[in-house]
Order: structure tokens, then sequence, then C-alpha cells
């Protein structure tokens, strides 16, 4: 599962994704800042069944911090966006390629309007964060209603099945069902495609990037009050879309001070607790995120935007596999070791495989180990669930 960042140039793309994982990301107030893509680890916050079953866990791959249980996920940051993009513009051609693999988008706008369609610095207000919202979706559209042109325009007539479009559009991670929802959606039949005028291709890409590529907005610079009155409009106009009012740079702060251990912050959380040494200048950028932002936000709105995108978009699940059912440990005793991030509906089976495909191949069955029940591969799976894999030989 990979989620990409993306947005207009200098919105925060970068402070946004080196928040969400303190992976090394250049930083900088001019364009074009990101160019080749930064690849990293973030996290999903979900609690973890230790506080539930009031045991001690031993993480392996998923820190647990007082109950609430991090699992990682691979997470994109690519180069910003201007107008244009879809025509070579900028660093466009590679903006959309880099993201061909990517699930799902946070989308990072400048909510403050504060920098120009090019990422240029211009005073808060100046514009409206609303046009770089349509700007990007327009690029993206015009992107794929290019591709599909290319190879559909040029068929003569001949009738097209939705397996030969995802074939075409198999490496920009897009699925027969996500083909066939557009298809509904736009009320154009797949089967006439290449009798489509210009302006179909268009509708129907339009359909299958909001199918195929689910977006959530992070409302960034939030800490600029005319940026939270800008949310306000931003979700009338659009009520179709999920708005985060967002401050990357404080979450940024507050990570990096956790790092260094001048205070104790849970990220997703109201407040935060100083436990260190902090020099006056420290202690004024913590005052400020504490009032201007914890206060009036509730959040960071960081950690809140990737959750949306894993459990509302994707509709993903966490499941925690175990080796022995009755004390939740694996061969080397540690309790509740490893946590895994699954599409919706996954099975027993496809729990198996992600573990390692010798397991997978090896699956005869599994344990729910809360109800202790048997069950089969094609027992569908809960977030939350405790699953012990069974093998044959």
């Amino acid at each position: 599962m990979l989620i990409g960042v993306v947005g207009k140039a200098n919105v925060g793309k970068s402070t946004f994704f080196k928040a969400a994982t303190l992976a090394p990301a250049e930083i900088g107030p001019h364009p074009f800042v990101t160019i080749k893509p930064n690849r990293a680890i973030a996290y999903v916050k979900t609690k973890c069944p230790c506080t539930e079953l009031k045991i001690k866990c031993n993480p392996k791959n998923s820190p647990c911090i007082d109950g609430n249980r991090f699992v990682p996920f691979e997470i994109l940051d690519v180069a910003g966006l201007i107008p244009g993009a879809h025509l070579g513009k900028g660093l466009g051609n590679k903006f959309l390629d880099d993201l061909r693999q990517a699930d799902c988008l946070i989308h990072v706008l400048d909510a403050a309007g504060a920098t120009d369609e090019k990422g240029n610095p211009v005073a808060p207000g100046t514009r409206n964060p609303a046009e770089d919202l349509v700007f990007l979706n327009e690029e993206f559209d015009f992107w794929l209603q290019d591709i599909l042109m290319n190879h559909f325009k040029k068929k003569h007539n001949q009738p097209i099945s939705a397996k030969q479009v995802e074939e075409v559009l198999s490496g920009l991670k897009i699925k027969k069902e996500h083909i066939l929802n557009a298809e509904k959606t736009s009320k154009l039949k797949i089967s006439n495609i290449t009798k489509w005028k210009d302006e179909q291709f268009l509708e129907f890409a339009i359909a299958l990037r909001i199918e195929s590529k689910p977006m959530v907005f992070a409302a960034n610079k939030c800490d600029i009050g005319i940026a939270r009155e800008n949310v306000k409009k931003l979700k009338e106009r659009f009520p179709i879309y999920s708005f985060i009012p967002t401050s990357a740079e404080s979450e940024l702060v507050l990570r990096e001070a956790t790092e260094k251990k001048l205070i104790k912050y849970i990220p997703g959380d109201s407040d935060f607790e100083i436990i260190g040494e902090l020099t006056e200048k420290q202690k004024q950028a913590l005052d400020f995120v504490k009032e201007k932002v914890l206060k009036i936000l509730g959040n960071t709105g960081v950690q809140e935007c990737i959750n949306k995108a894993v459990f509302d978009l994707m509709k993903c699940i966490v499941v925690f596999p175990v080796e022995d059912e009755n004390k939740l440990t694996n061969k080397e005793g540690n309790i509740l070791p490893d946590a895994y991030i699954l599409p919706k509906d996954s099975t027993a089976l496809d729990l198996a495989y992600k573990i390692h495909t010798d397991i997978g191949e090896k699956f005869i069955g599994a344990i729910d180990c809360r109800t202790k029940r048997k069950i089969g591969k094609d027992t569908k799976l809960k977030n939350g669930d405790i699953i012990k894999i069974l093998t044959g030989k």
C-alpha cells in the first residue's frame, strides 16, 4: 500500500512528509525543492488490543505508545505541480509518472493562500486555495484522458472490454472494478470507447480518477487565521471532499522535540507534556504550537489525514497475527508482536500471504484468538482481529 503526498509547489508537502515520517526531505520556500520523489515509512494510528485485554505487548514491526499502535506503510512525496503539468510544464510529467503506484492521495493545500500558481510566496489571502484544488484535479484528469485517447482512438471502432482498458491502465494501479464503477458513474459505455468524443474521454477520466485515486485534503498552514476561514469555504464549495485543517510545521516541531526527549507527545493528540530542559527559543515555538494550533484545531491534522486516508478512503483494516492463540505470542514469546494493514474484505488466507509467501502456500486454516474458533481461508477478517495461521507440511 502506497500513499502519495501531492500538491502545488511550496505548499508544505515536504514538511508534511517529514512530519509524518521524520525522514530527511529538503524543505525550502521556493518551487521544485522536491525533484526526486522521497519515499519513506509513515504510521497509521489505531488501538492496540493490549489495552482491551489488559496485557503488556512486545511489538516488533509497529510501536505501541500508551495503548496506541502505530502500523507502518509507505508514503511518497513527489515534485510539486504547476498548471500545464500534463503538457510537460515544470516537472509535470515526472510528477504524474511518480504517482502511478499510489493507492490513495493526500493533497496538501496552502489554505492560507500564501503561494501563487507557480508556488512563489505571496501575502496570505492573495490566492484562493480552491483554484489549486481544481487545477491539480484537472491535470490528473487531462493526463488520464491523454492515455485513454492515445490507446483507444486508434482502434477504429473495434468493440472494447473493461478488461482491455484495465490492461492499458494496469501500471497506474487501476483495476477492473474501478473502470466498471467509472462507467456507471459517467454513464458512458466502455464498449463504445473508440467512438467517444474528446469531452467524453475527459468525463470518463474524471470518474476514473475519483474511483481509483481517492483523495483527502490537508488544508495546511491553518495556524494562520485566514486559512481557517478558507477551510470553511472549501467545505461549502466541495462537499464531496474531506478537508482537514492542518499545520504540518507544528507537527514537525512536536515530532522533533519528542525525538530529542524534550516533550512527551503522541501523534494526533491534542496536547503534550514537557519532560526536558528547553531553551527560550524552543519554549516559544512549543507555546505557539499549543496556543495557536492545538487549542484551536484540536490537533495538527497530520495524523488525522493519514488515518482518514487509510481507514476511510481505502477502507483498510489492521490485523494482529500470532503463533500461540492462548498467550498471543510469536515463537520468541513476544506478545502481539506484529500488526499488518490489509484491504477491507481480506481473508485469513490473504493475511497468510501478507506474512510470507511460504505461509500462504502452506495455509490449511486459522484461529480467531478471541473466540478460539477455527476459521477457513475465505473468512473475512475484521479490524483489530488477532489471528493464528495454521499451516501444513
